[in-house]
């Protein structure tokens, strides 16, 4: 797995890679947590589109992204193409609060994927 905060316009964009589980999720949380360092209002794009797996422990670290970007007047926003990632955003109860993006210019650009439909039991677990 590869994270790597970068700046794409004025946001912050933290890009993940391979396997986001309980071994790797402390990795990803602190380059998170880097990509927040600074003061004032936050934008930051979260890209899982290389992200062949994520379980339950990435959660709690992009809840805290979202918080902390929402209480700087800010937002994250994540771009996923796996419907795996969506379920257990369903799951998880945070499908609302991490619609999916396509690209970091959709998400830059406030368009979701799916047309602001959200994930749900039956959504195609194919890809």
């Amino acid at each position: 797995m590869s994270l790597h905060p970068s700046l794409f316009d004025e946001c912050r964009v933290v890009r993940a890679h391979g396997e986001l589980d309980l071994t790797t999720s402390p990795g990803f949380a602190r380059d998170l947590e880097g990509a927040r360092r600074d003061t004032g209002r936050l934008f930051l794009i979260v890209d899982l589109s290389g992200v062949t797996f994520m379980d339950g422990s990435a959660l709690d670290p992009l809840c805290a992204a979202w918080d902390d970007c929402r209480s700087r007047h800010g937002w994250t926003r994540v771009v996923y193409a796996r419907s795996c990632i969506g379920l257990l955003f369903w799951a998880g109860a945070v499908v609302e609060r991490f619609p999916r993006y396509a690209s970091a210019q959709d998400a830059w650009r406030g368009v979701p994927a799916d047309g602001g439909e959200q994930w749900n039991a039956t959504a195609d677990r194919s890809a």
